[in-house]
């Protein structure tokens, strides 16, 4: 019984670690800029990207990843 409660521990802490959720915000700066961010949970985060668009009237164009606004 301890061998499997020690299992099972040991297996929900693999799982959580390397599964989570997603989740994306959107923040402008300046007038025609708006930063993207899209973070996850998968190995503790390590899939985050963050892009700046410039904003027109077609929405969101020219997207650069990993740039200062």
């Amino acid at each position: 019984m301890k061998k499997l409660t020690c299992f099972l521990f040991a297996a929900s802490v693999i799982a959580s670690s390397a599964s989570g959720c997603a989740y994306g915000s959107i923040a402008t700066a300046g007038n025609d800029k708006v930063v993207i961010t899209r973070q996850d949970g998968f190995l503790f985060g390590i899939l985050r990207k963050v892009f700046v668009c410039k904003v027109t009237d077609g929405g969101a164009t020219a997207c650069a990843e990993g740039t200062s606004p």
